[in-house]
């Protein structure tokens, strides 16, 4: 009798904490139990191998958002594509290093404004280790409102702001001004502080600095997601992939979870600038394979984009 009272009381607080904890989902106005998905492709602009796998995996598969990465030489060509289309879902893609060993982007500040971002080659970093030794906040922001800048003046209008490399988040101080710029424009960055299963695989110290951020970000208006998934978790072989996003989508908690991609069609010239084409290839053959978006429907996943996630977070009184 002892046992089945206690079963019952646990059971009980279960309830409570789960009624006074919901997710973002719910406080975004999905219903109660809600899976919902942005399959999220990083890397528009490096290359225009990037950027055509980007739009390969948007129009054709389940890519719902991608980010840009201002400091890169093929921006111009997204940036003309994305005016095409404008209700499509873009972001600035925060890029503080360069990491690729024959090709290579300074900031868009300027070495001048930035000094402590670049290397001797007057390029930025290609590790966030040196970043975050060698750069300081005020330069950091600096450069975030730089490619920001950048970004308005192309005439674009983007739905987020998050970070190549995740190098905001590997400082407080970086984290405070990535989301302090945010707030002032009013666009919604990465900020995942919900569950977070995977963030705490992939970053178990950065979890309780994003909840109190996340609070941070709700309170100004901002809407929040519940976890991020690095894309890079749990699967190294490119032939691997589809098999870990079918799982993914079989076995994801409720709540709104980013699942990062880096979808590419490379060409012989990619090889000139990293290795990773075949996974990134991987990653777009998986954006656009018919089974994964029928697992979508099967699993009554949502699929969502950052303007949807502002949209309903607006509509939220104070």
């Amino acid at each position: 009798m002892r046992i089945v009272v206690m079963m019952a009381l646990v059971a009980s607080l279960t309830g409570w904490v789960a009624a006074a904890e919901p997710t973002f989902a719910e406080r975004l106005g999905w219903p109660a139990g809600s899976r919902v998905v942005i399959f999220h492709v990083d890397d528009a602009g490096m290359s225009h191998d990037s950027n055509v796998g980007t739009i390969d995996a948007m129009e054709k598969g389940v890519a719902t958002s991608t980010s840009i990465m201002f400091p890169c030489s093929w921006v111009s060509e997204i940036a003309t594509y994305m005016k095409k289309y404008p209700d499509l879902d873009y972001g600035v893609h925060i890029t503080l290093t360069s990491e690729w060993g024959k090709y290579r982007w300074g900031p868009v500040a300027g070495k001048k404004a930035v000094p402590g971002l670049t290397d001797n080659e007057g390029c930025l970093y290609d590790d966030v280790p040196s970043v975050m030794l060698k750069a300081t906040p005020d330069e950091v922001e600096a450069e975030i409102r730089a490619q920001l800048d950048r970004c308005l003046t192309m005439g674009l209008k983007p739905s987020h702001l998050d970070s190549h490399m995740g190098t905001v988040f590997a400082s407080f101080p970086f984290f405070q001004r990535y989301l302090k710029v945010g707030i002032e424009y009013k666009i919604p960055v990465l900020l995942p502080a919900g569950h977070l299963e995977y963030l705490s695989q992939d970053m178990p110290i950065l979890a309780p600095t994003a909840r109190e951020m996340g609070k941070q970000a709700w309170e100004a208006g901002l809407p929040v997601i519940d976890d991020v998934h690095p894309g890079g978790l749990g699967c190294k072989k490119p032939e691997d992939k589809k098999a870990q996003v079918i799982a993914f989508l079989r076995t994801m908690k409720p709540g709104i979870t980013e699942f990062i991609v880096h979808c590419t069609r490379p060409t012989d010239a990619f090889t000139f600038i990293t290795g990773s084409g075949p996974m990134r290839l991987a990653e777009l053959d998986t954006m656009i394979d018919p089974e994964v978006r029928k697992v979508v429907e099967e699993e009554k996943i949502i699929l969502t984009t950052w303007r949807e996630l502002k949209q309903r977070r607006d509509q939220i009184k104070p």
